[in-house]
C-alpha cells in the first residue's frame, strides 16, 4: 500500500483505488473530514480507501502502546456512516485487532460498551454535530479517556507515513442488545418521586432511538421532538448550541407547557437545555446548578469547567459554602474528560454541553443522557423550584453564545497566536480595555482576557472545525459584555484569514 494522496479528485479510477486522507483531518483529539455530499462541489478531503487506512494505523497504533488488540466500534445516524465504519473495520482487522461491532449506536453507548464487554478500545465513526458531508472518529485505548494531542500526533505520522503494520489475528465480532443494555444501565438509578414533562428534542439524529425511553424509564413525562431518524436533518442540523434548535425546543415547551427541554446532539454525547419559560439556558450555567445541587450532597467536591465557561463557578457563594472548587481548563472533550480523571473531580462540565459525571452518578465519560437525567434529578430534588428559578437563583451574568467566525484550519492557530499576544502586551504595558485595567489573561487555551470588573472574553481555535472561537460575559452589564465582543471584533477584523461570524451579539 503506498502513502495516502491529498490530490485525488472524486469520480475518478484513482479515487477508487488509492487512499485519499487530507493531514488537516486529524484534530488535538479526534479526526473529522469532508466525505463529500452530492449536491455540493467542495472536494471530498478523505475517501473510503483513505478511511481503511486510518482504520490500518490505529490498529497499528493500538500494538504499539501495548494495548489488548480489541476494539468497539459503533456508528452514528447517517447515510454513509455504515460504510465509513465497514473501511474502518476492513483496516482495524488487517493491522490485527478484533473488532465488536456494536452497531448504530450514540458515543456514549460506545464508551459503555468499553466496560460493559470489558474491551479497552473505542472507535466511534461520527460526525457529531456537525452538517451532513462530514464525517469522523472519536478513538481512545484507555477508557473512560479518549485521545489527546500526543496520540493524534503519533496517529497521523502511521497513518499519513504508510507505516501501518499488518498482523494476525483481525476477527470481527457483532454485538448484539448493546442498545437495550446501555438503556437498561441508564434505568438501573433512582427514578422521579414526581412526574416531570420534558421535551426531548433530538434533530433527527442518533439520538432520536435512545433519548425518549431512557428519560421514560427514570419516570418522565417525555414529549418527543423530531426523534425519528432522519439523516437528512430536514429542520436543523442536531446541535443543541444552535439557536435554530434551541428556538423550536423553546417553542416546544411553551406549547406544551412542559418543565423543560433537553436537546442532544446527533451522536448523544451533549445535552442542551430550555427551562419552563422557554429561555435556552447556556450549558456552563446548568453546570452551575448540577454543581450547586451535587456539592451539597458531596462536600469539598471538585469540579472542573473549560475555558469557555462562565466566571460563576469561581465566584458563586453556594459552591464556595459547600466546600466546592472548581478548575478551569483547556476547551475540548478530550481535555476536560481527562483533566476531571486526574484531579478525581466529581464532575467536568463544557459550555459546548460536554458533561462529564464520575462515580456515583457515571463511569467518566461524556453522555448527554446522564446530563438530562441528571438534570431531571436535581429538579426533583428542588421540588419546590422550577428550572428558571434554579436559573434565577444564580449571580447574574451577561453571556454570549459560542461564536465561530470562519477560519482556515491552515490559519486558524496563527491568528490566535497574534491575538494572544495582542493582549498579553496590553496587559504587560498596563494598557486598558473599556477603560478598566486588565487583571489576568489566561493562555491555557487561546486567551482569556479578564478586566477589573470581571468582565472576560475568550477567542481560541476551534478543535474540530475550520473557524476560530469567540465567547464573551459580562457581571456588571449587557452593554459591558457587548463592548467586550466590539473589542475582539475589531482586533479579529485586522486579519484578513478571518471571515464571517456564524452569528453575533
Amino acid at each position: 500500500m503506498s502513502k495516502p494522496r491529498t490530490d485525488i479528485l472524486a469520480n475518478t479510477l484513482a479515487f477508487e483505488e488509492q487512499a485519499l486522507i487530507a493531514p488537516t483531518g486529524f484534530r488535538e483529539y479526534d479526526a473529522r473530514w469532508w466525505f463529500g455530499r452530492l449536491d455540493s462541489d467542495k472536494p471530498s478531503q478523505i475517501n473510503l480507501p483513505g478511511i481503511s487506512a486510518l482504520g490500518f494505523g490505529l490498529g497499528t497504533l493500538i500494538h504499539e502502546m501495548g494495548k489488548t488488540p480489541a476494539i468497539v466500534v459503533g456508528h452514528d445516524y447517517r447515510s454513509y456512516s455504515l460504510s465509513i465504519k465497514q473501511a474502518l473495520m476492513l483496516g482495524l482487522m488487517r493491522a490485527g485487532i478484533r473488532v465488536h461491532d456494536i452497531g448504530l449506536a450514540l458515543s456514549p453507548t460506545a464508551y459503555f460498551a468499553q466496560f460493559d464487554l470489558d474491551v479497552p478500545c473505542v472507535a466511534m465513526v461520527t460526525a457529531s454535530h456537525n452538517e451532513n458531508g462530514w464525517t469522523g472518529v472519536k478513538m481512545g485505548v484507555e477508557r473512560p479517556l479518549t485521545f489527546g494531542p500526543e496520540d493524534m500526533s503519533r496517529l497521523k505520522d502511521i497513518v499519513l507515513g504508510d507505516k501501518g503494520i499488518a498482523r494476525d489475528g483481525g476477527a470481527l465480532i457483532l454485538e448484539r442488545g448493546m442498545r437495550d443494555r446501555y438503556l437498561d444501565d441508564l434505568a438501573s438509578g433512582p427514578k422521579l418521586s414526581r412526574k416531570i414533562k420534558v421535551v426531548a428534542a433530538c434533530g433527527n439524529g442518533t439520538a432520536g432511538a435512545f433519548a425518549v425511553q431512557a428519560l421514560e424509564s427514570i419516570g418522565a413525562e417525555v414529549i418527543p421532538m423530531d426523534c425519528t431518524l432522519d439523516y437528512n436533518f430536514p429542520r436543523y442540523n442536531p446541535n443543541p448550541e444552535d439557536m435554530k434548535m434551541l428556538h423550536a425546543m423553546s417553542d416546544a415547551v411553551r406549547e406544551h407547557g412542559a418543565d423543560l427541554a433537553l436537546g442532544f446532539d446527533g451522536d448523544g454525547d451533549r445535552c442542551g437545555v430550555v427551562d419552563n419559560t422557554g429561555e435556552e439556558i447556556f450549558a456552563d450555567k446548568v453546570g452551575v446548578m448540577l454543581a450547586r445541587d451535587l456539592s451539597a450532597q458531596h462536600k469539598n467536591a471538585v469540579f472542573v469547567a473549560d475555558v469557555k465557561s462562565t466566571g460563576i463557578y469561581a465566584m458563586d457563594p453556594v459552591l464556595a459554602k459547600n466546600g466546592a472548587t472548581t478548575d478551569y481548563w483547556k476547551t475540548g472533550h478530550s481535555y476536560i474528560k481527562r483533566r476531571t480523571y486526574e484531579l478525581g473531580a466529581l464532575a467536568g462540565f463544557e459550555k459546548s454541553g460536554h458533561y462529564f459525571f464520575r462515580a456515583p452518578i457515571g463511569r467518566g465519560y461524556d453522555d448527554g443522557l446522564v446530563t438530562g437525567i441528571a438534570i431531571l434529578r436535581m429538579l426533583d430534588h428542588n421540588a419546590s423550584q422550577s428550572m428558571a428559578d434554579l436559573k434565577e437563583a444564580l449571580p447574574k451574568t451577561w453571556g454570549s453564545p459560542t461564536m465561530s467566525p470562519a477560519c482556515a484550519d491552515e490559519e486558524k492557530y496563527d491568528v490566535v497566536t497574534k491575538i494572544t499576544k495582542e493582549y498579553e502586551d496590553a496587559f504587560a504595558n498596563g494598557e486598558t480595555i473599556l477603560g478598566q485595567s486588565i487583571i489576568s489573561v489566561v493562555t491555557v487555551n487561546g486567551v482569556r482576557t479578564t478586566l477589573e470588573d470581571g468582565t472576560w472574553g475568550l477567542v481560541r481555535a476551534s478543535s474540530n472545525t475550520p473557524n476560530l472561537v469567540v465567547v464573551v460575559e459580562s457581571p456588571a452589564s449587557d452593554t459591558k459584555m457587548r463592548a467586550m465582543f466590539a473589542d475582539i471584533e475589531k482586533r479579529l477584523a485586522a486579519h484578513p484569514q478571518v471571515g464571517d461570524f456564524d452569528q453575533k451579539l
